[in-house]
């Protein structure tokens, strides 16, 4: 049998879980594919980009839409657990598909840049689709990427203070600050950091330092412009010029106003999805695992005498 759709898995997910017990990715794979009958052959299926096998990427698609809907948790890394939402999906006699998930805002909020799709249609058979095969792979690139920011950010908010602290200073090393210098980047001593909990050098002599503070906050709650005010506070003890406050939550506009126009001190805010942007684009916490090239015609090639 070819190896169903992402959807498809859903029902079949939640029943591997339907125990309330904790159950570890590789339970859950191998659980699905017996009670849906797949085969060896299914299971050695891979994508056409030879780099997955069909059924790890589809199974794990499936994973990120229940975990968005509510149906299943993460409460330790690799591990899921069904939730009260996803037992009475179950009972509910209804079919679990991508209609029944948009009932719930947590999901309707990460599908809304997903590539347009119902429940019981094909895209590749959708004839409504008026978009370029380009603007098709830029849609699912979007869809891709949007995907992974809510998993990072999910892994984020289990770290500690002190793990979220050391993240945000190894992010910063990622990105080339500090490059060639011998130690530097550092994280401070929590109990008496002053307001500033990391510090980049950005030269060899030490002349210019970067100072960071991170705030893992809830993803829904704002960073006011009072937050802001301190932290400039701490700059100024430090006599320092340049800061980073980095956050999992957002900024008030007015923390981002009162940062813009400082008078002799830069000020930088990054908040909860430029974090997981920069983590993203610098390869911290993630790692490729496909790449495509997308090619032209040369037409000067062909304007040549050959």
């Amino acid at each position: 049998m070819a190896v169903p759709k992402f959807y498809e898995f859903f029902e079949a997910f939640l029943c591997a879980l339907r125990d309330g017990e904790i159950h570890t990715a590789r339970d859950v794979r191998t659980t699905v594919a017996t009670d849906m009958g797949l085969s060896a052959a299914d299971l050695e299926e891979l994508l056409p980009s030879g780099r997955q096998a069909t059924y790890e990427n589809r199974i794990a698609w499936a994973r990120t839409y229940l975990n968005k809907a509510g149906l299943i948790e993460t409460p330790q890394r690799g591990r899921y657990r069904i939730t009260d939402r996803g037992l009475t999906a179950l009972t509910s006699g209804e079919v679990i598909d991508l209609k029944y998930l948009e009932r719930f805002e947590s999901f309707k909020e990460f599908h809304k840049t997903s590539v347009t799709e119902t429940a019981n249609e094909d895209p590749e058979e959708n004839d409504d689709n008026n978009e370029s095969p380009m603007e098709v792979l830029d849609s699912a690139f979007k869809q891709v990427n949007a995907a992974l920011a809510s998993e990072l950010m999910d892994e984020i908010m289990k770290l500690t203070p002190a793990e979220f602290e050391k993240l945000v200073v190894k992010l910063l090393l990622h990105m080339g600050y500090g490059s060639g210098i011998d130690d530097a980047g550092m994280v401070t001593q929590q109990s008496n950091d002053g307001g500033i909990d990391g510090i980049i050098k950005e030269d060899q002599l030490g002349f210019s330092h970067i100072y960071i503070q991170a705030k893992q906050w809830a993803t829904d709650q704002t960073v006011a412009k009072p937050e802001i005010q301190k932290f400039v506070g701490a700059l100024q003890g430090q006599q320092a010029q340049k800061g980073l406050f980095i956050t999992t939550a957002k900024f008030s506009s007015g923390a981002l106003q009162f940062a813009e126009n400082l008078l002799g001190a830069k000020v930088v805010l990054v908040d909860g999805a430029a974090l997981t942007r920069l983590m993203i684009k610098h390869n911290v916490g993630v790692s490729i695992e496909h790449v495509y090239e997308i090619k032209r015609l040369d037409s000067d090639f062909f304007s040549e005498e050959l």
